[in-house]
């Protein structure tokens, strides 16, 4: 055990219940990308009660710095233009919540119709502001500089590169950020090195034909018939054009066509996403859409126009932070606790834009449990939930990591 584990076990255990508040209030009060303006006033209202100076990023985003005591070799300048020694590890949250009507009823259940924490976000930024007051009371046990970004529009691929793009980063030696994981049991973290994560790409296809009488299709182009067919030859890139051994996945999530039940459809689109682990996989997949939709299109008479949204790259754990992260949570919370091996997700996070800017660790924090039904449902399920006990994880997990990284 570092000598300073017990006293930040007591400080958790001490702080708990401001922990679970602020996770309720955020969880009342859900805001989506982009708009999480009360969520951020919130975040500053707490920021201001330890001292701690802020600044926007972006409309919705926040950001602070806590500067450690400790004496240390080396001088440098925070991303807010303060003097700074040693070294710069950058803490993340995401804030944002999700387009969801909450059906899970709960005296913390959310306010706002339609608003809904289904990813565990509220606990990310509760559990930050948690690490960052007890932090924020012990700079004497660190040196150098700790930033905390409170990101918003996760979940729309945003917000990371507003932090990146914007300079809030530069500089910085290490990243670390923490996801809920509702397929992981409270009390258990994970830390696995390589990919955790896909990229993610969206995609639209606008189909273009001609419209006439469904009784004389010949003399229009139809855009229904031409959107079914590259609806299904997509899942044939995957099957023909990949590899097996690829992780690669092409989902389409919306079709909107046609004006009439009796019209030939001038008009179609589709709507979708490219996922993959493998960053060459990716350009490759992208280069046969756009070849198989245009050639589908053209052979009915048609065209088809394609747009893309780059929401994330793939997350990749670095090597050096996944091996810090594993041994502190080996010592913090035994190894039995820690997982450091399992399969990818298909889903995305924005993080990856951190890590890829400042080599770093994503982590996952357990929050199943089976004696409460809510915290097995999976992210973005309307009955989402997680047991509040993984804040005491998820909170100790930022502070042990920053006082270990910091006094290497």
């Amino acid at each position: 055990m570092a000598e300073y584990d017990e006293q930040i076990k007591k400080e958790i255990e001490k702080d708990f219940d401001y922990v679970v508040a602020l996770r309720r209030h955020f969880h009342k009060y859900p805001e989506i990308a982009k708009e999480e303006f009360k969520t951020a006033a919130k975040i500053k209202e707490e920021l201001d009660k330890l001292g701690l100076n802020h600044k926007r990023v972006g409309e919705t985003g926040v950001y602070a710095e806590i500067h450690g005591t400790k004496n240390s070799a080396g001088d440098g300048i925070g991303a807010d233009g303060t003097s700074a020694k040693g070294k710069t590890l950058v803490l993340r949250a995401d804030i944002d919540a999700l387009p969801i009507q909450e059906t899970h009823i709960c005296e913390y259940t959310s306010t706002i119709p339609n608003r809904m924490h289904a990813c565990g976000h509220d606990s990310h930024a509760a559990s930050l502001l948690g690490a960052a007051r007890i932090l924020a009371k012990h700079t004497d046990l660190f040196s150098g500089t700790i930033r905390l970004c409170f990101q918003q529009g996760e979940e729309i691929g945003y917000g990371a590169r507003v932090f990146v793009d914007g300079g809030w980063l530069d500089g910085a030696d290490r990243t670390f950020g923490l996801h809920a994981a509702s397929n992981v049991p409270c009390g258990s973290v994970v830390f696995m090195e390589g990919a955790n994560n896909a990229s993610v790409d969206w995609f639209k296809i606008s189909v273009k034909g001609y419209p006439a009488h469904v009784s004389a299709p010949e003399l229009g182009v139809d855009s229904v018939y031409i959107a079914s067919q590259i609806v299904v030859a997509l899942q044939a890139l995957i099957t023909r054009r990949t590899s097996p051994m690829d992780n690669v996945l092409i989902g389409v999530g919306k079709i909107t066509a046609g004006d009439a039940y009796n019209i030939v459809a001038q008009k179609a689109e589709l709507e979708g996403t490219i996922r993959t682990l493998n960053p060459e996989t990716r350009k490759q997949m992208k280069g046969q859409l756009e070849t198989l939709a245009s050639n589908i299109a053209q052979s009915f008479g048609g065209t088809a126009e394609i747009e893309w949204k780059d929401f994330t790259s793939v997350l990749v754990n670095d090597g050096k932070a996944t091996q810090e992260a594993q041994n502190m949570a080996f010592r913090y919370l035994g190894k039995d606790k820690v997982i450091t091996s399992r399969k990818p997700s298909l889903g995305g996070d924005d993080f990856a834009e951190f890590i890829i800017k400042v080599p770093g660790v994503y982590g996952y924090i357990g929050t199943s449990n089976p004696e409460k039904k809510e915290t097995l449902a999976a992210h973005h399920d309307s009955m989402f939930d997680i047991d509040e006990e993984s804040l005491k994880v998820s909170v100790g997990m930022y502070v042990i990591y920053s006082l270990d990284y910091l006094n290497l």
